[in-house]
């Protein structure tokens, strides 16, 4: 039973197969026939309008449509263009403010003649009020013989403007930059205002520079020239009016310190110290010490 199955389906399989066969050659040889087919008659569509007859050009061309200009819209607003087609930016506002002088000049006028005609009677009332004195000529060629004595007599002082700078012996400084020092070492300051010193004016910003040394809690700075400009001055702190740049060190102590180990070193005898180290310990201190000063700290320059 089982192998009458499978002849069954085997069978099912072949009759698909040639029938699937013979319809796909069945479609691609029909398509073949309608393209040899002869085309025997043609159909054209049929005129609506014929074209007219016109017996002379002249009314060919009046029959003629008008053909409209076609432009390409313009990128610019049209608004912006003045009466000679230039582009101007700025036109609505020049148009603004066109009207508004000719408004403002309008009530100027007016205010101006009525101003005038004021000051006219004015004028005339202040003649009419003045009385006449008689002209002395003796009098008034003594008088301008002496005022011309006078005039070339004169010596006149000039008038100094105070923003043309500070005159007196005190200057304003700060420190230009972060700056690390040592003692002997170079700092730089600018000046924060304009300065006439003598004849020689220092404008702002000129870089000053000075020589430093140290104290406790103290950085001393000293300054002999300006710009080459030689001048004698030194630094004070703007905060305290103290000679010097205030800072926080422990110079003092450690220098103490130092000299009191030195000290418990260098004793040979109970109780009877030696002290050659003492200087020692300042020397080597007041070299190796290192202080910041900060940016833009405000100092006085006074002359000394």
């Amino acid at each position: 039973m089982n192998i009458e199955k499978n002849k069954i389906v085997f069978g099912s399989v072949i009759l698909v197969v040639i029938l699937f066969i013979l319809s796909y050659t069945y479609l691609v040889l029909g398509e073949g026939d309608d393209q040899n087919d002869v085309l025997q008659e043609t159909q054209v569509p049929k005129l609506e309008q014929q074209q007219k007859d016109y017996s002379s050009k002249l009314y060919a061309l009046n029959e003629l449509k008008e053909v409209r200009q076609t432009n390409a819209p313009s990128i610019y607003d049209e608004k912006l263009f003045d009466s000679i087609g230039a582009f101007d930016y700025n036109l609505v506002k020049k148009k603004r403010e066109r009207e508004l002088d000719s408004i403002y000049g309008k009530y100027t006028d007016r205010e101006t003649e009525r101003a005038g005609r004021q000051t006219y009677e004015t004028r005339e009332k202040t003649e009419q009020d003045i009385p006449k004195q008689e002209w002395n000529p003796t009098v008034s060629l003594k008088e301008i013989g002496l005022e011309h004595q006078l005039f070339f007599s004169a010596n006149p002082q000039p008038i100094e403007d105070g923003s043309s700078g500070s005159t007196s012996s005190v200057l304003f400084a700060k420190v230009d930059g972060e700056q690390i020092l040592k003692a002997n070492s170079r700092i730089q300051l600018q000046l924060t205002q304009k300065v006439l010193i003598g004849t020689t004016l220092f404008p702002v910003n000129t870089k000053v520079y000075g020589i430093v040394t140290f104290q406790p809690n103290r950085v001393m700075i000293k300054i002999e020239n300006i710009d080459h400009v030689p001048l004698t001055f030194k630094a004070y702190d703007l905060q305290d009016g103290l000679e010097g740049v205030y800072i926080e060190n422990s110079f003092k102590s450690d220098a103490s310190r130092e000299v009191a180990d030195d000290i418990v070193q260098d004793i040979n005898l109970p109780g009877v110290p030696q002290v050659g180290g003492i200087t020692k310990v300042f020397q080597r201190n007041n070299r190796t010490v290192k202080v910041l000063v900060a940016d833009n700290y405000q100092l006085l320059l006074k002359s000394q």
